[in-house]
């Protein structure tokens, strides 16, 4: 491509590549990258590096409050957790004590109800015993009388003549 110069010719225009490479413009270059370094420095370690390093710090410290709370709950969760075991094992003592109590209570209840129990059931039968052995009196009172009419019967069905009561009476004593 041609362009133009000043007297009006066209001539190829001449490539010089990158001008960060031409040594001409090295001085210029180097006073404003010692510039710019020297403020982004001036920069970075008064303003940014203060402030991220504070942030850091404040981070840091953050961080090691939060374990600090941390652990200082934990003991807390663990000594609650302790007293939870200690009234937990004392109130079972206690609902053990208590069944124990209540099951002696029991015991001694039955047998005082037993005890009673058997006492009527002794009462009753003894009772019963008694009109037993009367009934069995009386009856064994009436056996004699029976066995006398029995007999009599007896012997006037067989002989036809009716027995005496005397001659009865002695056969009976003879028999018992």
């Amino acid at each position: 491509m041609a362009s133009p110069t000043q007297e009006g010719t066209t001539e190829p225009a001449q490539s010089g590549g990158l001008p960060q490479f031409d040594p001409h413009w090295w001085p210029g270059q180097i006073a404003w990258f010692s510039v710019i370094f020297l403020v982004v420095f001036l920069l970075m370690r008064g303003l940014f590096v203060p402030r991220i390093g504070g942030t850091i710090e404040a981070r840091d410290a953050k961080i090691e409050g939060d374990i600090a709370d941390a652990r200082r709950l934990k003991a807390e969760a663990d000594a609650q957790a302790a007293a939870a075991a200690a009234e937990t094992a004392q109130a079972r003592a206690q609902a053990q004590k208590l069944a124990s109590d209540a099951r002696a209570q029991a015991k001694a209840d039955i047998s005082a109800s037993l005890a009673a129990e058997e006492a009527k059931l002794a009462e009753t039968t003894e009772a019963a015993e008694a009109r037993i052995r009367a009934a069995r009196d009386e009856a064994m009172g009436n056996v004699r009388s029976i066995a006398a009419d029995t007999a009599g019967a007896i012997v006037a069905k067989l002989t036809g003549q009716a027995a005496s009561d005397a001659e009865i009476q002695s056969a009976l004593a003879a028999k018992a």
